[in-house]
């Protein structure tokens, strides 16, 4: 669209330097260290949290790179998160499912006030959630901000291999679908969409930018397929929501033969949730212990699997590696290997991958 633009993500896969991007580029080693030093001259005595300072070096990078456009993923939840010490032109709530439950409460509806603390008096607040918890609503109502919804104030409809995206302000029609895969893409190009839709007057983007920009826009780790014959796909997905998109693309994408999984867990997610949202959906497990200091134990991880197996095999692994090393050794024709659970889970496996000939 002609906008130079800087992008804020975690957490990241293989390099810190993921999560600040300008202009689509990833910040360089001396850009951030920089901005760091910087941060770290100006606190003084204010201690400041690891993602803090990761947040604050990105907002410096793109007020130094003057970006017309700062788009920044809160880290988690949202009414606390170091994101939110910015007040938003435009804040998109995607879904609210049960995840970092220690920290957020073990509801929807607190998870929902936590995410709704985003939104501000006034201000367009979008949410893509089909099924908001009444106290997003309420904070959006009692704070006076102008609460959007999917399927009343702007709706995605699927049309065969196309879509179109309706507003009061509004009409697309003959959209290509995203270029990644799963239904609920929709309704996250749909909230996107409605947040552009919400700034059009202060930047206005044209209709053949909006075409392009839904058919190129990719995130690793998200139904991610980096190898053919036997197909490997990977997937972030770590809490029951996730894993029920997971289980819904893998059956809008079925294949001739079996579907095998690798999987590798921190201890606070909800394990038995995620494997019963994928229960029916694999035909032969491979736990592990993914490489981190939070990850479950495999052989816990197995025991969390086994009533939502449906007989399907488990076999316990001591790491990513060694588990898909075993899947790709059992599969034939047809079959497809799924490695997931974390970012840990499939960091490890792109890590393997990269150091292949």
């Amino acid at each position: 669209a002609g906008y130079k633009t800087g992008l804020y993500t975690s957490p990241h896969l293989l390099r810190y330097n993921e999560r600040v991007r300008i202009a689509g580029e990833e910040a360089s080693d001396a850009e951030m260290v920089a901005a760091f030093e910087r941060i770290d001259a100006a606190r003084g005595k204010t201690t400041l949290t690891y993602f803090e300072f990761g947040t604050l070096g990105a907002m410096l990078q793109f007020i130094d790179a003057g970006v017309d456009v700062a788009i920044l993923e809160v880290g988690l939840g949202g009414r606390l998160d170091a994101v939110n010490v910015f007040d938003a032109d435009v804040a998109i709530v995607t879904s609210i499912d049960l995840d970092h439950m220690d920290y957020l409460g073990d509801t929807r509806e607190k998870i929902g006030h936590e995410k709704a603390g985003i939104y501000r008096a006034a201000r367009p607040a979008i949410c893509a959630d089909l099924n908001p918890p009444a106290s997003l609503l309420d904070h959006a109502r009692t704070i006076g901000a102008d609460l959007r919804c999917i399927e009343r104030d702007f709706s995605a409809l699927r049309e065969g291999d196309r879509w179109s995206y309706r507003s009061p302000n509004a009409t697309l029609n003959n959209l290509l679908l995203p270029a990644m895969a799963g239904a609920y893409q929709l309704r996250n190009a749909a909230g996107a969409l409605a947040a552009l839709d919400a700034l059009q007057r202060r930047l206005p983007v044209s209709e053949a930018a909006i075409r392009a920009g839904l058919a190129a826009a990719q995130v690793p780790g998200r139904f991610q397929r980096i190898a053919r014959a036997p197909d490997v796909i990977l997937d972030v997905a770590h809490n029951p929501e996730a894993a029920r998109a997971l289980a819904a693309t893998l059956r809008e994408q079925p294949v001739a033969g079996r579907t095998l999984a690798v999987v590798g867990m921190l201890a606070d997610k909800d394990a038995a949730g995620v494997f019963a949202a994928l229960a029916g959906e694999i035909d032969a497990w491979w736990v592990c212990t993914s490489d981190s200091p939070r990850a479950r134990d495999a052989a816990a991880l197995a025991v969390e699997l086994q009533p939502h197996a449906h007989g399907a095999p488990i076999s316990i692994q001591p790491d990513v590696k060694l588990a898909l090393a075993a899947a790709r050794s059992a599969a034939r024709e047809g079959d497809r290997i799924l490695a997931f659970g974390s970012f840990y889970t499939v960091a490890a496996v792109l890590n393997h991958a990269a150091s292949q000939p």
